[in-house]
């Protein structure tokens, strides 16, 4: 009995530092595909999006779960709930971490991105669903001093990376932080591999107005290209959401939380050794504060109830 638990460990940690790391790595190759290739950002997340919805559709199905593929559609309030997720959780998360990358680099849209948790932090405390401690100082302070050192490298003067890319990245955070507040209810009534696919799918397909997905200069096309794009989309995507989903089977959400912070160190490493990105010392500092900060309040903590109204 023990064993199988173990094996089922195991495997869990594998899918989840397999699918973290997929994800951080896909967050390069997309660097690449955009300074040596010259794609639009339009286009990759139209493409991006539409692909890997369809495809972890088509593997919902082929487990047996046709019902609640087209089930999600028939009532009212989940059809509104996947286009709103879609829209505004989905596509703004995937698109603002996109365009960070394509005015910056990698390394950083991911970092800027994993702020999530001081935006989520902010919105529970402005509507009363938590208080203020000594936790969640701590927490923000990490986050907004390694926010500080990264985007700067201790150096006062000015930001070492692009403001453009800085903007979409914090834009990134608060996308990424409706995503998390918002998807609870959907994925726990129709299961996270259904609702993802139908939000992806939906947001390729809104996206695909301001670029088509066939809109591409294909003559121009090399095989670094077509292997980058088919890259991004199936192990960059589509297997890297999978796995991670697929992670819940066997893990604590805390623990796969946790794993998860592998993916800005896998998009560090993958910038610094693949495109020769420059990461200073500070830099270096900042980027274990924010991954400190995450892992901090992914640890559990004693339940903490509301103060009482004055």
């Amino acid at each position: 009995m023990m064993q199988t638990v173990q094996k089922r460990r195991t495997a869990g940690f594998l899918l989840v530092i397999s699918g973290a790391s997929l994800w951080g790595i896909g967050g390069t190759v997309s660097q690449y595909i955009f300074e040596i290739h010259h794609l639009p950002v339009e286009w990759l997340v139209a493409v991006r999006l539409l692909l890997s919805g369809l495809l972890l559709l088509t593997i919902s199905l082929m487990l047996g779960n046709k019902e609640k593929v087209t089930g999600i559609w028939k009532q009212k309030k989940s059809a509104g709930a996947v286009v709103i997720f879609g829209l505004f959780g989905m596509l703004a998360v995937q698109y603002t971490y996109m365009a960070s990358i394509e005015s910056g680099n990698a390394a950083v849209a991911t970092l800027l991105q994993y702020l999530a948790p001081v935006f989520i932090l902010a919105y529970l405390l402005a509507v009363r669903h938590t208080y203020w401690n000594m936790r969640d100082a701590g927490a923000v302070l990490m986050g907004l001093a390694g926010t500080f050192l990264l985007l700067t490298n201790g150096e006062l003067a000015g930001l070492s990376v692009p403001t453009e890319a800085v903007v979409w990245g914090l834009l990134s955070g608060v996308a990424l932080a409706f995503y998390t507040l918002y998807a609870g209810p959907l994925l726990a009534a129709w299961g996270s591999m259904n609702v993802i696919g139908w939000a992806m799918t939906v947001g390729g397909a809104a996206v695909s107005f301001l670029h088509a997905p066939w809109n591409a200069a294909w003559g121009s096309w090399t095989w670094s290209m077509a292997g980058s794009v088919i890259f991004v989309v199936i192990f960059g995507t589509m297997i890297a959401f999978w796995f991670y989903l697929e992670s819940l089977k066997y893990l604590k959400p805390q623990e796969t939380s946790i794993l998860g912070c592998l993916e800005p160190l896998a998009a560090i490493l993958a910038s610094v050794w693949w495109l020769h990105v420059p990461f200073g010392l500070y830099q270096s500092v900042g980027t274990c504060l924010i991954l400190g900060m995450v892992i901090y309040l992914s640890l559990p903590q004693k339940q903490r109830a509301k103060p009482a109204p004055a």
